[in-house]
């Protein structure tokens, strides 16, 4: 009798076959799955050779799927689909923590005044903070939510709500500014007479003060890899800083900042929430309060 271990090809094989299907070569599989192309090639070959159908026609380097490999495909996609969410499903319900990501930076600035937003949806509290400045560590299936800077467009297999604007502007000090009357003026030129303070950005980099100034001038001050170690010199009146809205937002209410012009710059990329299409109701109870919560603390 046949078991599904004899009468299935090897999930390795299919699962090279359908990326390769997906992209439509056998290059960019190899590189989605991190093997060689050689490796997907025999994939594709033992598979067509056990199940004794043509899956790709070639011609030199090329191929093009045929229908009963657009069949195959589509079936396998259905199946990994519906496995991979099984999975996600059995993780969330085994799983009493409720896990959000984001940079240490944004935590500090942005997410920590609005903790407690999240610790009082989920049961008992049961929040884990998991920071990183590498996106791909919240991908893992633990990960409930997620923020992140870019575009929706680095993430298609998630579902991304826009939180705020990738936008800045200068702040200092209160006591700073008495200090140096000028910036109250808004001409960037009068930002090269007094103390700034830098994040570790290249010269010419659009959130750099270079950049805000209009200068190819080497400006002098501290330079700090880390955001909120320069907030903390900023509002200890040491120099002027370019700060991320949103970030500011906490320091701005209690008037340790700031804000020194009306203008404000902007990337392309804002800060987004992140979750996964089949999210559950407590993710979306949890994302929803945050989206609400922009421009409070």
């Amino acid at each position: 009798m046949k078991t599904l271990k004899t009468s299935l090809p090897l999930l390795n094989a299919m699962v090279a076959f359908e990326a390769a299907a997906r992209h439509g070569g056998l290059t960019p599989a190899a590189q989605e799955l991190n093997i060689a192309q050689s490796a997907v090639s025999r994939h594709v070959a033992n598979l067509e050779r056990q199940l004794s159908v043509e899956l790709f026609t070639r011609q030199g380097n090329r191929v093009a799927i045929t229908g009963a490999g657009m069949a195959l495909a589509e079936a396998i996609r259905e199946g990994l689909t519906t496995i991979r969410q099984a999975v996600e499903e059995l993780t969330e319900h085994d799983s009493d923590t409720f896990v959000v990501g984001c940079s240490h930076d944004l935590a500090q600035a942005w997410l920590m005044p609005r903790f407690g937003l999240i610790t009082s949806l989920v049961a008992e509290g049961r929040v884990l903070l998991q920071t990183s400045n590498d996106y791909r560590d919240f991908d893992q299936p633990e990960v409930a939510l997620s923020i992140r800077f870019g575009e929706p467009e680095q993430w298609p297999d998630l579902v991304t709500e826009k939180l705020f604007d990738g936008e800045w502007y200068p702040v200092c000090a209160p006591a700073f500014l008495a200090r140096h009357p000028a910036l109250a003026t808004e001409e960037p030129q009068t930002f090269l007479d007094v103390p700034l303070l830098h994040q570790a950005t290249p010269p010419r980099a659009i959130d750099s003060w270079q950049s805000w100034i209009g200068t190819d001038r080497k400006l002098e001050g501290p330079r700090f890899t880390s955001y909120m170690s320069m907030i903390h010199e900023t509002i200890a009146g040491r120099g002027a800083a370019l700060a991320w809205a949103g970030f500011a937002d906490e320091q701005l209410r209690r008037g340790q900042l700031i804000r020194l012009t009306k203008a404000s710059r902007r990337h392309a990329g804002s800060f987004h929430i992140v979750t996964r299409k089949n999210a559950g109701p407590l993710v979306r109870s949890v994302a929803h309060a945050l989206l609400g919560s922009v421009g409070t603390s």
